[in-house]
């Protein structure tokens, strides 16, 4: 029943995506532009893309040419989603993950002396008061491609190689947001997890078709550490490992852990943007005890969320870094727009 009712959804859901798109191109739909140059990165299917990490890797980009940076964020799983919250100024992180959003938090952590990081639905408004505030001289605008009520100076569309296309169906039965020729909107594409793909020309040739000849940069997913989550020192992580995560591509994290060596003999994943509970991680702790596991480790994103929780096992976190082709022509086209 449910493959016979998923596919007229989809046929249903891409005619209104479509409609929207050309309301806004013919100009019935209205478009605002902050006083401040816009740089989006957004994708087109629902999952993880390697989105935040590129977020994080173009906000330092702009920083170090000395702009006051924001990043606008809708703030996925928060607590409050109407709710405006200033999760960070740039200096000080004001809000926790479950009021900022898991990635707004990260982000604002690891971002702190490089810029401010803003939840709200409503991005025009939330940029509006952050040149009045915070004086922001450029705005970095997460998940943004779809988000056509705000202009853009760059539009950064990321691509990940492991499954590019979402199942080449529209949402709900697949996972694409736009049709692939919504593509051509962008003004070039990162291709991510480049590294857990050995033949990326096919992708290539598709992204030429759709987009045109804008620029394909490749990025790959390197660790920067492993941390413990409730430690000041890092101890040498236990052997086995149990693996969890509650990520857009789970798969993707598992991947990771096997090429820097790991085995997990447990792998469980939790729905992206899910709120652990004491029961939670009892349960981690009961399974992973029985696959003979010493120790947990888990993605920076589900970190923010674990480190007030009690494990009987210690608990690790993998922290990742953004590596880019010839990120030279990226950072010129990021500074230029920057400077509009």
């Amino acid at each position: 029943m449910k493959s016979l009712v998923l596919p007229p959804l989809s046929a249903l859901y891409g005619a209104i995506t479509r409609s929207r798109t050309a309301l806004y191109e013919r100009g019935t739909f209205r478009t605002f532009k902050l006083e401040r140059p816009v740089i989006s990165i957004g994708n087109i299917t629902t999952g993880g893309t390697g989105k935040t990490p590129l977020v994080e890797w173009v906000a330092r980009v702009l920083a170090s040419s000395g702009k006051k940076v924001c990043i606008l964020t809708r703030g996925y799983g928060r607590e409050n989603p109407r709710n405006r919250v200033l999760v960070s100024d740039g200096t000080t992180v004001f809000a926790d993950p479950l009021k900022a959003g898991d990635e707004p938090f990260l982000l604002a952590t690891d971002l702190v002396g490089v810029a401010a990081v803003v939840s709200d639905a409503d991005r025009l408004a939330a940029g509006q008061g952050a040149i009045q505030h915070l004086s922001t001289d450029c705005f970095v605008l997460d998940d943004g491609f779809q988000h056509l009520q705000l202009a853009r100076d760059l539009n950064i569309v990321t691509v990940d190689a492991t499954d590019p296309w979402g199942g080449r169906r529209m949402l709900p039965y697949g996972r694409l947001r736009e049709p692939l020729t919504a593509l051509k909107r962008a003004d070039c594409i990162v291709l991510t997890r480049c590294e857990q793909i050995d033949a990326l020309e096919a992708i290539r040739k598709e992204i030429t078709k759709q987009a045109g000849d804008r620029p394909v940069f490749h990025a790959r997913m390197r660790t920067r550490r492993i941390s413990s989550i409730h430690q000041a020192t890092d101890p040498q992580l236990p052997k086995p490992i149990a693996a969890f995560c509650a990520v857009g591509n789970p798969q993707s994290f598992f991947a990771h852990l096997k090429r820097e060596g790991y085995e997990p003999v447990l792998q469980k994943s939790f729905r992206d943007h899910h709120v652990y509970t004491e029961a939670d991680v009892s349960m981690l702790s009961n399974t992973a005890r029985h696959a003979g596991a010493k120790s947990f480790i888990t993605t920076a994103k589900d970190a923010v969320k674990l480190r007030g929780l009690r494990f009987e096992i210690p608990c690790y976190s993998l922290e990742i870094d953004l590596e880019i082709e010839n990120d030279s022509e990226l950072k010129r086209m990021i500074l230029e727009s920057g400077n509009r």
